[in-house]
């Protein structure tokens, strides 16, 4: 019989972070937590086996007791209005809450906070892979030699009007090193 997939709470990743640095084996981590190895190996693997940094919530996000209040809200037949108002926030965010989320008939409030944690740490589009025009100018000057800094302070002088053609020198440099690391060349990132 297959064994389901185990999801680790954060406690227990902690625990394997921290027996991995230790230098446990992922057999003896898998023992102490009564899980597979191969599930040990693939929690350490999302984050190349450096403990991350816990997330921080912004402040400005609706917090799960929010959502829960929402959802109450809502089986009680309130309008989005008076929600907003109930929870002192904006009606076009309560709005699109509940609209990307199901709707009114289906609002969960876990799956929903659930699903804002996920969209939260998606991987996001660098600057230079939406923007081609950038990327070609960028591509062009490091071909010249130009350090990240002076092309960045370039397209700031040449460009003051438009910001779409700006771009930090930590950009450039993170799409360097980031698609290096990934492909082995330089060549390849921007």
């Amino acid at each position: 019989m297959k064994r389901a997939k185990r999801i680790f709470t954060q406690d227990e990743k902690d625990l394997v972070f921290t027996l991995w640095k230790q230098g446990t084996g992922f057999s003896d981590i898998g023992r102490v937590l009564d899980a597979a190895p191969g599930t040990v190996f693939t929690a350490l693997r999302e984050s190349g086996g450096i403990k991350p940094k816990p997330r921080i919530r912004n402040k400005q996000h609706l917090t799960l007791a929010e959502r829960e209040e929402i959802r109450v809200a809502l089986s009680a037949k309130m309008s989005l209005r008076e929600i907003a108002v109930m929870l002192k926030r904006s009606p076009s965010t309560i709005s699109r809450e509940v609209s990307r989320n199901r709707g009114r008939r289906y609002y969960k409030a876990v799956d929903a906070d659930n699903r804002a944690k996920r969209m939260a740490k998606r991987p996001k589009l660098g600057q230079l892979e939406i923007n081609k025009e950038l990327r070609k100018l960028v591509m062009s000057k490091l071909e010249l030699k130009w350090s990240p800094e002076q092309i960045a302070g370039w397209l700031r002088v040449e460009y003051p009007c438009n910001p779409f053609m700006h771009v930090s020198y930590e950009t450039i440099y993170k799409s360097i090193y980031g698609k290096r690391n990934a492909n082995h060349t330089y060549s390849a990132i921007i």
